[in-house]
C-alpha cells in the first residue's frame, strides 16, 4: 500500500487528507474524484459526482465547481 497527503483549498480554506492506495502512482484528476467522494460521496445528490466514464478535465472542473482547488498530491510517503 502506498500514502498519500492530498494537499487542497475546500471554500478556499487549507486542507490535507491522507490516503492509503494500491497504485504507486495518484494523478491530480484522481485525487480530485477521491475528494469529492470524501466531501460529497454521501450526498443525497449523485449529480455531484463525475461520471465513471469522465474525462480527467472534467472530474478536476467539477471539483472546481463545488470548492476543492488547488489539489497538490504530496508522495508516497512512508
Amino acid at each position: 500500500m502506498h500514502n498519500f497527503v492530498l494537499k487542497y483549498l475546500f471554500n478556499g480554506k487549507p486542507r490535507s487528507h491522507d490516503l492509503e492506495i494500491k497504485e504507486a502512482r495518484l494523478a491530480e484528476h484522481e485525487a480530485a474524484r477521491h475528494l469529492l467522494e470524501l466531501h460529497y460521496g454521501d450526498a443525497e445528490n449523485g449529480l455531484i459526482m463525475p461520471s465513471a466514464d469522465a474525462t480527467p478535465e472534467q472530474i478536476l472542473e467539477q471539483a472546481e465547481l463545488v470548492g476543492i482547488t488547488q489539489i497538490e498530491v504530496v508522495g508516497p510517503t512512508r
